[in-house]
């Protein structure tokens, strides 16, 4: 069988001399460094696959959001070598999944039997979002990343083309495309590499976080830094179905919807009964201190 790149290029022999030391079980973070799980070289240890999400649907979803035919096919073929390898190796662990739409698909497409979901880890401790109002929108993350370029793109095209509010662009490494595109409106304004005291600093003065993506996989930490630093926050379903974060959204999905809900959350006020819902159920659902625990149960 061809592994996929993301496998192969992790089938390190030091890492199963290390794991051959003891009889511990075994957590492997993403299918990335899986290869001795398939290879049946961990065959008589406890083990554990988390997911970071369905990788053949992710490669999927980067094929067609790139513009690049060369990383096209490279993502396209990836997806196909990723779709067989994760049907192989679905049933040789149990596994765990970061949303319900994860374990779904594991469950159905792929057979999974013996698989759990249990919500991403993450470093935000407290909801530290300020009641108010901002003065712009704005849409973050790693820009280099084509399904988030094609997100903003689609915002710039379809739904902030018409409107006079201020959209703020902030990530790693926007392309020259994406820098270019900025000059067709002045409302538009594109901040690159900014740190990480600018960026928590954009994310706590913007009145609402505009965070679409194409992508139903994995859970999207983007929106939840929005959710502990941030105000108002509007995606569409894609981005949050399956993540336990809807209740905290507003869900939008056509280009119309989105200037609507825009609109509407522009003028309002964020109050401290927003940021109590958001306290209750982040707490709930997010709570690293009990979902390490529960990981504990799965691994003992």
């Amino acid at each position: 069988m061809r592994f996929p790149f993301i496998v192969s290029s992790r089938a390190n022999r030091a890492l199963i001399n290390n794991l051959r030391k003891d009889d511990f079980p075994v957590l492997l973070e993403g299918i990335h460094c899986s290869f001795f799980l398939y290879t049946g070289q961990l065959a008589n240890r406890k083990v554990i696959l988390r997911l970071h999400n369905v990788e053949y649907k992710y490669y999927g979803e980067l094929a067609k959001s790139t513009r690049n035919i060369i990383r096209k096919l490279y993502f396209w073929f990836g997806s196909l070598l990723l779709n067989k390898y994760e049907k192989k190796i679905a049933n040789k662990a149990m596994v765990i999944t970061v949303s319900e739409m994860d374990k779904e698909t594991y469950q159905h497409d792929l057979k999974a039997k013996n698989i759990e979901m249990l919500p991403v880890f993450h470093p935000f401790s407290e909801v530290k979002s300020i009641p108010g109002s901002g003065t712009f929108c704005l849409y973050h993350g790693n820009l280099s990343v084509q399904e988030n370029e094609k997100a903003v793109v689609w915002l710039m095209k379809n739904v902030f083309n018409s409107m006079e509010i201020p959209f703020v662009i902030a990530g790693k490494n926007p392309s020259k495309f994406l820098t270019n595109y900025e000059h067709r409106n002045d409302n538009y304004c594109v901040v690159a590499n900014p740190s990480e005291k600018e960026m928590d600093d954009l994310i706590k003065k913007a009145q609402l976080h505009v965070l679409p993506s194409f992508n139903n996989t994995g859970i999207k930490i983007k929106i939840l830094n929005a959710l502990y630093k941030g105000r108002f926050v509007i995606t569409n379903k894609a981005a949050v179905e399956g993540t336990g974060l809807e209740a905290l959204c507003e869900i939008a999905e056509e280009p119309e919807a989105f200037k609507k809900k825009i609109s509407e959350s522009f003028q309002a006020a964020f109050t401290a009964a927003d940021i109590e819902k958001r306290k209750e159920i982040l707490a709930g659902k997010f709570n690293n201190q009990a979902n390490g625990r529960q990981l504990m149960t799965w691994i003992w």
